[in-house]
């Protein structure tokens, strides 16, 4: 099982930007899907984005399309999250996962860190 370590979160007020890491081996981003997942009180864990083991390929969550940009170092070895425009919905524990394929599914993902938390103030 891969080991994924979240950072970079924090409490914001609303507008404000916030980059997430996810820190992994090269071999786990360079040949798995990774994706970010966020969950807030109560509720099940929610797509964010996903970015592909090439490094290029996105795909993003209705609710943060156009806000948030996943990317990816060179040494494929941590992937980002940029978060603009925070609102106060976004506030959740935000995961990152890999699985071999994409997937949006949270039932399909196997190796999960332990989540940084976000709050947006209003």
């Amino acid at each position: 099982q891969e080991q994924l370590v979240e950072s970079g979160g924090g409490l914001v007020q609303t507008g404000d930007s916030l980059r997430l890491s996810c820190t992994a081996s090269r071999h786990t981003i360079s040949t798995k899907t990774t994706a970010w997942f966020r969950r807030s009180s109560g509720l099940d864990r929610e797509f964010v984005a996903l970015i592909g083991a090439d490094g290029r390929t996105t795909h993003y969550g209705d609710l943060v399309k156009g806000r948030f940009i996943i990317s990816v170092n060179d040494a494929k070895t941590t992937v980002f999250l940029q978060m603009n425009n925070l609102k106060p919905e976004d506030t959740a524990v935000y995961f990152c996962a890999t699985r071999p394929q994409f997937s949006t599914l949270e039932s399909q993902y196997g190796s999960w860190g332990r989540g940084t938390q976000v709050t947006v103030s209003s």
